[in-house]
């Protein structure tokens, strides 16, 4: 299921867009009429794509994606007839990842989403992978702690090491966890 989401307060653009992915096999398509309404759908109906216009009442498009990117990061494609830096800006700040300028063509729209979508991919992807070497980074600092409270006790480092090592098997525990238990010992 490759729900989508549009966003626009004009209903033939919804109809254009529509149309569009549902060619690129999007199913269910869900609309919007403006930010506010945008930003609930996206939170309750968790849609892998959203194409949103800036310039809409109530809330614009790149306040919504902003508000969407902070609580259900997805892949955003906006789509607008402003051209300026500043709205430009703001929609790189606030996450959104590809920009297709009003009047637009399904030829022109389906490389916006492609792009939008691998590089959503990619980010998330990276986003994980730091998150990932920070915890193994705060692992390993905790270890060379631990093993520094050891040595202390009169342990040679690949003593203390092994002991780590083998307080974590008995206690099938992992060698950050015996690691934070030695170093509550000692606080």
């Amino acid at each position: 299921m490759k729900t989508a989401l549009i966003v626009d307060d004009e209903s033939m653009i919804r109809r254009q867009v529509r149309e569009t992915l549902e060619t690129y096999g999007f199913n269910p398509i869900i609309e919007a009429e403006n930010g506010a309404e945008a930003v609930d759908l996206a939170l309750s109906q968790n849609p892998v794509l959203i194409v949103m216009d800036v310039s809409m009442p109530e809330m614009d498009g790149i306040t919504a994606a902003e508000k969407i990117g902070k609580n259900r990061p997805t892949p955003i494609v906006l789509l607008t007839g402003n051209v300026d830096s500043e709205t430009v800006s703001g929609a790189r700040e606030a996450g959104v990842m590809s920009y297709v300028i009003k009047p637009f063509r399904a030829e022109q729209l389906i490389p916006a989403i492609d792009l939008a979508i691998h590089h959503f991919s990619e980010t998330t992807s990276l986003k994980e992978e730091i998150a990932t070497l920070k915890e193994s980074l705060e692992t390993r600092k905790q270890v060379e702690r631990a093993k520094g409270v050891l040595i202390q006790q009169g342990l040679s480092e690949p003593q203390a090491y092994r002991k780590m090592q083998k307080l974590a098997m008995d206690k099938r525990k992992s060698l950050k966890e015996v690691a934070e238990a030695i170093l509550l010992m000692e606080g």
